[in-house]
């Protein structure tokens, strides 16, 4: 797999070098550079038109999706500044968090248009999450096996934590933790914890899923899968389900006799409905109850930023995070959920313009997904930080997203391509 540009080597290189980064906590400080460098060559390829390098050159005008993120990020901003004014935060702490919003935010708007501008190929892509497959699995037996050999958890911090992020542990190097529930060992990999471990792990063996030769692909399925079991995590179980089978079952809403099964399972809910909606409740309890200290948690966190976002600031939110008391173990109000989260910091306004543009999309995708092949590793992709935002906040994640945000965009140009193939 040989990148034919520089944009592709950069992406290429950067993900297969990805444990090497981790390994000196420098993973916080690569997605954003490549995120503003390759967003810079995209302007600078838009700018240039016919006159820039024949391998970089633009196929096509920016998909509209593309300006909507842009939109929608550029208003988190403003929000973001206006949270700040309302609330006297000053000059110093708005700069910061402007800092924090590039980022942050400001990813989900630029790896899309890395992809939907410069020639990457999805296959490089694809290819480059199966070599850190291939790397997690190498690296696997010592990090499984550190615990009951009296390894220590956390190996280091970097210094590059001197840049400034979310916390230490975004720039240190685990080879597990200690749930403090159960006090039994759990893996986080190279993720700064354990559930967004799993989630990754979705995303891999999501892209792994597509790629043509089986023994990278089985390398890309296998690490995904250790990652999502070793990580303990229950979002991850369920990521690896729907997020694997929903996409490829999509496209039997044009057939006609998946209707008609439809139908007939409609219809024999009349007799098992009952029986279905206890073992529903059954299952929702139990998968509550599997970490129910983390449950609570995150439950009274949520209460609590709805509660302060209604009485408090609806339309702008509070600017940023505030600190938890010890009935969510000192855990900020307006973190693990997007939504919650959006509302608390950034208010309706907030809220709203993430919303939009990610709700368009997977419109979108979905309806190219029910037609084509090419739709189903994008909204695979969609359904994952779709789950993940119930469970965390994008926009500090969102370094470790960018694979899959640059296939979206990526999957943008495939689609603007066939259409004016097919105009043509």
């Amino acid at each position: 797999m040989t990148p034919q540009n520089p944009a592709e080597r950069m992406l290429y290189k950067a993900m297969v070098l990805t444990w090497p980064f981790y390994a000196v906590g420098a993973l916080y400080v690569v997605g954003p550079v490549l995120a503003w460098v390759l967003g810079a060559l995209a302007a600078l390829a838009l700018y240039l038109g016919p006159a820039m390098r024949r391998d970089l050159q633009v196929t096509g005008p920016v998909p509209n999706l593309v300006w909507l993120w842009f939109l929608g990020m550029a208003v988190m901003l403003v929000a973001l500044w206006v949270g700040h004014l309302d609330w006297g935060l000053g000059l110093k702490q708005t700069i910061k968090s402007s800092i924090g919003w590039a980022k942050g935010w400001a990813l989900l708007a630029l790896f899309p248009l890395i992809g939907a501008v410069l020639p990457i190929r999805r296959a490089v892509l694809i290819r480059g999450q199966c070599v850190v497959g291939a790397w997690t699995l190498a690296l696997a037996p010592l990090m499984l096996a550190a615990p009951y050999l009296g390894l220590p958890e956390r190996l280091f911090t970097s210094p590059l934590k001197a840049v400034g992020g979310p916390g230490p542990e975004y720039f240190s190097v685990y080879l597990f933790t200690f749930d403090p529930a159960s006090w039994t060992p759990r893996w986080q990999f190279y993720a700064p914890w354990s559930p967004f471990a799993a989630l990754l792990g979705v995303v891999m063996v999501l892209f792994a899923l597509e790629e043509k030769q089986r023994r990278w692909m089985l390398l890309g399925v296998g690490a995904g899968v250790l990652m999502i079991l070793a990580s303990k995590s229950r979002m991850g179980l369920v990521g690896l389900v729907a997020c694997t089978v929903g996409p490829r079952m999509l496209p039997l809403i044009l057939r006609g006799w998946a209707w008609h099964m439809v139908a007939g399972l409609t219809a024999s809910l009349a007799v098992f409905g009952t029986t279905l909606l206890t073992l529903g409740q059954d299952a929702v309890s139990a998968f509550k109850g599997a970490r129910a200290d983390s449950t609570r948690v995150r439950e009274t966190l949520q209460r609590i930023a709805r509660e302060r976002w209604q009485n408090e600031a609806v339309w702008f939110g509070h600017g940023t995070v505030h600190p938890g008391s010890h009935a969510v173990e000192y855990m900020p109000i307006g973190s693990h959920h997007t939504w919650y989260g959006l509302l608390f910091v950034k208010g309706l306004v907030g809220f709203a313009a993430l919303l939009v543009p990610m709700l368009l999309h997977i419109g979108f995708v979905m309806l190219d997904a029910a037609r084509h092949p090419r739709g189903r590793l994008p909204l695979g992709i969609l359904m994952t930080i779709t789950l993940l935002s119930f469970g965390e906040n994008l926009e500090i994640e969102a370094y470790m997203l960018w694979p899959g945000l640059v296939l979206l965009g990526v999957h943008l140009r495939e689609v603007a391509d066939s259409q004016a193939t097919h105009e043509a």
